[in-house]
């Protein structure tokens, strides 16, 4: 699933769209796609792992799922699920969730929960995991609406560099590391969009899909944990369990 900096990056490529009448739409979404026919985009934003379409009094909002994709200036063999062309270019969606959002896209979103949003809010992040002391901090890591754009990868980063268990519950992790813990989620975000566009993301993950870790030379776990059962990898060695 394309995690929150992949969706800037995505929101940066099509740029050249912005303020561009749409001549002709097509795809096999079920919205009312003929709706968009015509229609000049006001601007792109992206929320977390959404991508945004604005219009003058609707949105289209587009979510990648775990395996969607897109291209620009270029086609798939499948069809789209939603095919949007310009008078310079295209751009297409597939694989993935797409829904309309009537009027003003601000009575949807919190920006402030965002972590790759200017209007991030750190100090609403650290209330909101207070609001949560029985978590796991795998989960809560993953919950966009305290840490949107934070997935899987991310997750397993932050956690590892912290050097917190994913299973350690919020209310038992010390003061100071869960601020730090804040802190890297934004850090490693930007780190993550930084070597993504220079395709050399893989080469700088320290716990994600490892078998050793890099400071313990100790083997990593890899297990399914927290109520979203998603992968996490980890050192029992360094990553301390507080429970």
């Amino acid at each position: 699933m394309p995690e929150g900096p992949s969706i800037v990056i995505l929101k940066e490529e099509v740029q050249e769209f912005s303020g561009q009448k749409i001549i002709d739409v097509s795809g096999n979404s079920s919205i009312e796609i003929a709706r968009l026919q015509g229609k000049t985009i006001r601007k792109f934003k992206s929320w977390g792992k959404h991508f945004l379409i604005c219009f003058d009094d609707f949105t289209v909002k587009i979510h990648l799922l775990m395996y969607g994709t897109y291209r620009i200036n270029e086609r798939k063999e499948t069809m789209p699920r939603l095919s949007l062309v310009f008078a310079n270019g295209e751009v297409n969606f597939y694989t993935c969730s797409i829904k309309i959002l009537e009027g003003d896209i601000n009575l949807y979103y919190n920006w402030k929960v965002d972590v790759m949003n200017e209007n991030w809010d750190q100090i609403m992040a650290r209330q909101s995991l207070e609001k949560i002391p029985k978590q796991m901090i795998c989960d809560a890591l993953l919950d966009q609406d305290i840490f949107s754009g934070v997935g899987n990868i991310i997750k397993n980063e932050v956690l590892y560099r912290c050097k917190i268990h994913p299973e350690s519950l919020v209310t038992k992790i010390p003061s100071e590391d869960i601020q730090n813990l804040i802190n890297e989620s934004v850090i490693y975000s930007f780190q993550f969009l930084d070597w993504k566009k220079n395709y050399e993301l893989k080469k700088h993950w320290l716990a994600y899909t490892k078998s050793s870790c890099v400071r313990c030379d100790l083997p990593i776990i890899k297990k399914y944990t927290g109520i979203k059962k998603r992968k996490s990898f980890f050192c029992t060695n360094c990553q301390n369990l507080y429970l």
